[in-house]
């Protein structure tokens, strides 16, 4: 079992492995448009996106956005949304607003210029640890690890090591080990030795995500550092990382109601506050509802229902939670603007909704059906 006295034993393994992932990284790496540059700004934006989202979905969403936010001044005066708008699909949309919050702060406190200090960094809102040594040694060659939960995986698989990846006395230990042999390496490497910070911390990255694999078997035998590691050498790779059972998603039953009159569909901004925090969203309720249901809400929003169907059920699954959704679509005969307004619903141009209004990829499935009852009545 490891214990706190083996360190010294796990950071000689970790330090075998510095000088194989940096050459495996500079000629394996993955070319990617962040990659590209050392621009602090678009390499956070680049950790920022990639937080829970796939590198594949993530390309189109950043050279979209810095084509439209190019620079750190322009995100922080960037309206509400118009930046959720930009955002629309990545999800977990917290993350946007943090960053226009730092981009005040680096505006107004900084003179529009990215700190590189790690320290500095961790003051900003929505970044953490992780985030301020990826831009601090990428951007800057600042030797300092970028430690999330892909690198506690690994380490723990290359240092067989049975503690619990989720306590911080994990994280902290192994952005201590890693730092020191980054700082090691870089001093031994004289050539370009600014580029081996952010080369081993995207070493990492790139294993994480090509061989050393969260779920399913890794694929050791492409692996540059199979000689290195405990786990494979003893044959319990898929032992490690150990972590406590994930607790069961809430379930939580809705009702999607898409509410056409001619040309226009209805919507409605979810609080400034909770989940999916100022998006918009068709009007939906608590309970799966039925057909006559579904006509009364729409009916006390201010609505007279005439045509009435149920649409296919869609599932939506968040971190903690899932949205099993029921839907209909109501065609309304007439409008009570002012009875819609008071319930703070509003109804929309159906060709805009995709242009103007950030709706979450919660409702996508109606969103499509949406685009293609819109198509039907063109």
């Amino acid at each position: 079992m490891m214990t706190e006295q083996m360190t010294s034993e796990r950071q000689g393994i970790l330090r075998g492995c510095m000088e194989p992932l940096l050459a495996w990284y500079r000629a394996c790496g993955r070319d990617l448009p962040w990659r590209r540059t050392k621009d602090p700004y678009s390499i956070w934006v680049s950790e920022i996106m990639l937080q829970q989202t796939r590198v594949e979905t993530v390309i189109p969403y950043y050279e979209r956005f810095l084509a439209s936010l190019p620079s750190v001044r322009d995100l922080a005066v960037c309206p509400d949304d118009r930046l959720m708008k930009l955002w629309e699909g990545l999800g977990y949309y917290s993350r946007v607003r943090h960053m226009r919050e730092a981009a005040s702060v680096i505006v107004s406190g900084h003179g529009g210029i990215f700190p590189h200090e790690p320290e500095i960094l961790l003051t900003l809102p929505g970044i953490g640890r992780y985030t301020a040594g990826a831009i601090a040694s990428i951007a800057f060659g600042v030797p300092v690890a970028a430690v999330d939960g892909n690198v506690l995986r690994m380490v723990s698989r290359l240092t067989a090591d049975d503690r619990n990846i989720l306590t911080d006395r994990m994280r902290r230990d192994t952005e201590r080990v890693l730092t020191e042999e980054i700082e090691r390496l870089s001093g031994k490497v004289r050539e370009d030795e600014r580029s081996v910070p952010g080369s081993i911390n995207q070493g990492f990255m790139d294993l994480g995500s090509k061989i050393c694999l969260a779920h399913g078997r890794p694929a050791c035998g492409e692996c540059p550092l199979e000689g290195q590691c405990a786990a494979h050498a003893a044959g319990t790779e898929e032992a490690y990382p150990v972590r406590p059972a994930k607790k069961k998603r809430k379930i939580t039953e809705r009702t999607v109601l898409l509410i056409l009159e001619g040309d226009k569909v209805a919507l409605k901004k979810r609080p400034d506050q909770g989940l999916l925090a100022g998006l918009y969203e068709y009007p939906a309720f608590d309970g799966t509802m039925t057909e006559k249901e579904a006509a009364e809400e729409a009916s006390a929003l201010g609505f007279v229902p005439g045509s009435i169907r149920k649409l296919p059920g869609a599932v939506h699954v968040f971190t903690h939670l899932e949205w099993h959704m029921t839907g209909y679509e109501i065609r309304a005969l007439s409008v009570n603007t002012g009875k819609t307004a008071g319930n703070g619903v509003f109804l929309a141009d159906v060709r805009d909704v995709e242009k103007r209004y950030a709706v979450p990829s919660a409702y996508r499935a109606y969103s499509e059906l949406l685009s293609s009852s819109e198509e039907r009545n063109t």
